[in-house]
């Protein structure tokens, strides 16, 4: 393992609330020093980086992305998925257990762990499931996923009908100290739905899923974390009521974190319009007031992190009449400049928004990550704050294609990535 040397880089670590130019000394994969620009020596041994002009961010963490492996390997694997996030900044990514087969016990989490070591790019951590098989059911082994690694527990979007087994599933994670991540969603009002419930879902002909799908879940897992103490972290917000129901919980001092995805903050229901499959998104794109409460809940952390929920798709998975197409954005490589362009748009200062995709979201998964500490592994994302460039197929590492921002034009670009020390991208 060689060492490096990063040299008059802007650093910004919110964890640590620093943000100056300064030298970044590795040493075996860790931070071994952080020191004024220019006051680190090195020998012929150790690989210099000169960075000036450029801002060195912990490695990004991204909370919620689909990989397709297990289960949809047509789509993407985990080894293109993780190329992909080491090319936008990313060495951390979590995967949901909604996989085939479904993560719910440790040969699962094991063979996940075994295809992450031999891509030797970003770093992948788990939720486990919930209930067996994400059936709602019967609960699963959640003690022998925990020792397997599992950073937490969900049922993704699967739902769980009958309230007494939640408070169960709730109680049992309690016990073990591990987190609960919760999409909520009332299957009954959101079932066959593909678009917000409003005026343009009834004028394109679109079965619409109600913010009640949202709010209703919302309640009902709130009342059983304050009855069972469980620690439970709110993933997908996508609705004004949602957050002010989140903001409310959070004053009564519930042990709850929240997340949304980046898409969420920049397209309403108007970018549906022409029946653009890209923007067939679950939970949908809701109405523009939706999006600005969003924004704002952002900007006061009633919300703290913000993620990719990344889902790649083959090409034929967009082609066709919008309700039939499947749901989801290809998402990697558009988190940090859509994280950026709300900094730009003054809506957030820069190191509030580099937290919300590194300090914080490590801390709910619970991972020693987000964070330039001496000693901590050097996972480093190095950007050009002021390049323009303009988002095409060609640009994207992802095997999926389907996002709608192709031709949007973006301000701040990767330039380097270092996960353990290793610098394992160069643009």
């Amino acid at each position: 393992m060689s060492d490096l040397l990063i040299k008059n880089v802007r650093l910004i670590d919110p964890s640590h609330h620093l943000d100056q130019v300064s030298d970044i000394q590795i040493l075996k994969g860790k931070i071994a020093a952080i020191e004024t620009a220019g006051s680190i020596s090195s020998n012929e041994n150790t690989r210099q980086l000169d960075a000036n002009n450029l801002i060195a961010i912990p490695g990004i963490v991204d909370c919620c992305a689909r990989l397709r492996e297990p289960g949809l390997e047509h789509k993407a694997t985990i080894h293109s998925e993780a190329i992909a996030a080491t090319h936008a900044g990313i060495t951390t990514l979590c995967c949901p257990p909604d996989t085939d087969p479904v993560i719910d016990e440790p040969a699962v989490v094991e063979l996940i762990n075994r295809k992450t070591s031999n891509t030797g790019h970003s770093h992948i951590v788990t939720l486990g499931a919930l209930t067996s098989g994400l059936n709602g059911l019967h609960l699963s082994e959640m003690h022998a996923l925990q020792q397997a690694g599992c950073v937490g527990l969900s049922n993704a979007r699967r739902p769980i009908k009958n309230s007494l087994i939640l408070k169960r599933a709730f109680a049992y994670a309690a016990t073990f100290d591990m987190r609960v991540f919760i999409e909520p969603d009332e299957h009954s009002l959101s079932k066959g739905g593909c678009a917000h419930e409003g005026k343009i879902a009834t004028r394109l002909g679109l079965k619409g899923i109600p913010v009640s799908a949202e709010t209703i879940a919302i309640g009902r897992a709130l009342e059983l974390i304050a009855e069972t103490g469980v620690s439970a972290h709110f993933g997908r917000l996508s609705s004004a009521a949602g957050v002010e129901m989140i903001k409310r919980a959070k004053n009564e001092h519930l042990n709850i974190t929240t997340d949304v995805s980046a898409h969420q903050l920049h397209l309403t229901e108007q970018d549906i319009s022409s029946f653009n499959s890209s923007c067939h998104v679950i939970p949908p794109l809701r109405s523009q007031r939706d999006m600005e409460a969003l924004q704002k809940a952002v900007a006061d952390n009633t919300i703290d992190a913000i993620c990719s929920d990344h889902q790649p798709h083959d090409i034929d998975a967009k082609q066709a009449p919008f309700a039939s197409t499947e749901s989801g954005i290809s998402a990697l490589e558009t988190m940090l400049p859509l994280c950026l362009r709300l900094y730009q748009n003054s809506l957030l200062d820069l190191p509030a928004i580099i937290k919300k995709i590194t300090h914080a979201p490590a801390n709910i998964l619970g991972i020693d990550a987000g964070t330039l500490a001496i000693g901590a592994a050097a996972d480093i994302c190095i950007f050009d704050e002021g390049e323009d460039w303009q988002l095409s197929e060609d640009l994207m590492n992802s095997s999926g294609k389907n996002t709608p921002f192709l031709g949007w034009n973006f301000q701040g670009r990767v330039k380097h990535t270092v996960v353990d020390g290793q610098l394992l991208f160069s643009d």
